[in-house]
C-alpha cells in the first residue's frame, strides 16, 4: 500500500474533545474510474479539491459510515464490528448506484491508517476514536444520472461524549409535522440526503430545548421509526421493544448488539411497528419504565422525557435507568476490553 507520511504532525488537542472537532494526519484515499476501484493509499489529511460542477454538489449521491477504534486498559486498540459496518456502506451503494468496493482491502487500509495515527487515540474514560468512511460522486458534469467516477475516503477524530449532558438522560421532540424517510426512499441506508432531510426539524427541535427528534412513520404519522442519530428502544416490563426494520429505518449496528446481547441475557426481544399513542399509554401507565436509543456515536443514550401533542411526557424518574446502564456498561466493556467478549465484535489490532 503507499504511504505518504505528513511532514510535519499537527497538535493533538488536549481537554474537552468535543465531537467530530479535531483531526488524525492521514487519511485514506481510493478512486473509482475506468470502472473499477485503484487501489487505496494512506496520505496526509487535506482538503479536497473538487470543479463547482462535481455531481455530489447537485445531485447527493454519496454515502458514509460511522465506527470507532479504542484504547483498551492494557494498551491495545480495538474497533467494534467493523466489517459489519463495510457492508453496510456497500449495501447503501447499491441503494444509490455506487460500484461496489473490496471490503477486504478498505478493512486493511484502515487498520494501517489507524497504525498510523494510533497516537491519536485518547484514552481517557469516554473516549474513543472516530472513524468516518465516505464515499462521493465527482463526475465533473451536469445532469440526473450515475457518476462515472467515485472517490472513497476514510477520516479519523477523536472523540469525547456525543451529547453535553454526556452519559444523561436526554429529552426528545416528536416530530409531528416532517418526515424523515418514506418506505421505498433511501431511509434504510446511510445515504447523504437523509441528513439533509432531517435538518429542519432538529433545528426547530434543539431551538425549544430538546436534544433530538423522535420520527413518526410518513404515511401516518403513527409509528415510531427511529431518532435523529440512532434507533430506539423501549422497556416494557421484561421486553424490549423496537421498531422492525421497514426499509425506512437504518438497521444500525448498535442496536443489533444490543439485540443479540439482550437475548443472550433471556429479554424478550419483540421488533415491530410501536405507535406512539402505545408509548404515551405505557409511559402514563408506568408499563413503559424506559426509552433509550443506540448509535455508534453515543452508543446507548437513555432518554428521560419527550414532547408530542403539546405535552412533555417524563420518562420513569426522567433518569437514567438500569436497564440502559447496563447495556452502556456491557457495550463499552466489550469495546474497551474491560469485559470478556463471548460475541467475537470486538477486534484487538
Amino acid at each position: 500500500m503507499k504511504i505518504k507520511k505528513i511532514a510535519k504532525p499537527k497538535t493533538k488537542p488536549q481537554g474537552v474533545l468535543g465531537f467530530g472537532k479535531y483531526f488524525t494526519d492521514h487519511m485514506v484515499v481510493m478512486e473509482y474510474d475506468n470502472g473499477k476501484w485503484e487501489d487505496p493509499q494512506i496520505m496526509p489529511y487535506a482538503p479536497l479539491s473538487l470543479d463547482p460542477s462535481t455531481c455530489v454538489f447537485h445531485y447527493a449521491q454519496g454515502i458514509f459510515e460511522g465506527l470507532k477504534a479504542y484504547k483498551a486498559e492494557d494498551g491495545s486498540v480495538r474497533l467494534f464490528r467493523p466489517r459489519d459496518n463495510f457492508r453496510r456502506m456497500n449495501d447503501s451503494a447499491s441503494r444509490v448506484c455506487i460500484p461496489s468496493f473490496d471490503e477486504n482491502k478498505i478493512y486493511d487500509a484502515l487498520i494501517e491508517l489507524i497504525k498510523l495515527d494510533v497516537d491519536w487515540i485518547p484514552s481517557e474514560q469516554g473516549t474513543s476514536l472516530y472513524i468516518r468512511p465516505s464515499i462521493i460522486a465527482i463526475d465533473n458534469t451536469l445532469g440526473v444520472h450515475p457518476s462515472h467516477k467515485y472517490l472513497f475516503f476514510i477520516i479519523m477524530c477523536p472523540v469525547g461524549a456525543y451529547y453535553a449532558s454526556g452519559f444523561g438522560a436526554i429529552k426528545l421532540f416528536v416530530e409531528e409535522q416532517y418526515i424523515r424517510a418514506a418506505k421505498g426512499g433511501t431511509g434504510g441506508h446511510k445515504v447523504i440526503g437523509n441528513y439533509a432531510a432531517s435538518l429542519k426539524a432538529a433545528s426547530n427541535a434543539t431551538a425549544r430545548g430538546y436534544a433530538q427528534v423522535m420520527w413518526l412513520d410518513a404515511k401516518e404519522h403513527k409509528y415510531i421509526e427511529e431518532v435523529g442519530s440512532m434507533n430506539i428502544f423501549f422497556v416494557f416490563g421484561n421486553e424490549l421493544i423496537t421498531p422492525a426494520l421497514s426499509g425506512s429505518i437504518l438497521p444500525g449496528i448498535t442496536r443489533l448488539s444490543v439485540i443479540e446481547l439482550a437475548k443472550s441475557k433471556g429479554w424478550k426481544v419483540t421488533e415491530r411497528p410501536i405507535s406512539i399513542d402505545e408509548v404515551v399509554k405505557g409511559v402514563s401507565s408506568g408499563k413503559c419504565s424506559e426509552i433509550f436509543g443506540t448509535g455508534t456515536a453515543a452508543v446507548i443514550s437513555p432518554v428521560g422525557a419527550f414532547l408530542y401533542n403539546g405535552k412533555e411526557h417524563i420518562v420513569g424518574d426522567s433518569k437514567t435507568g438500569k436497564v440502559a446502564s447496563s447495556f452502556f456498561d456491557e457495550l463499552t466493556g466489550i469495546q474497551t476490553g474491560k469485559i470478556t467478549d463471548k460475541f467475537g465484535w470486538s477486534i484487538k489490532i
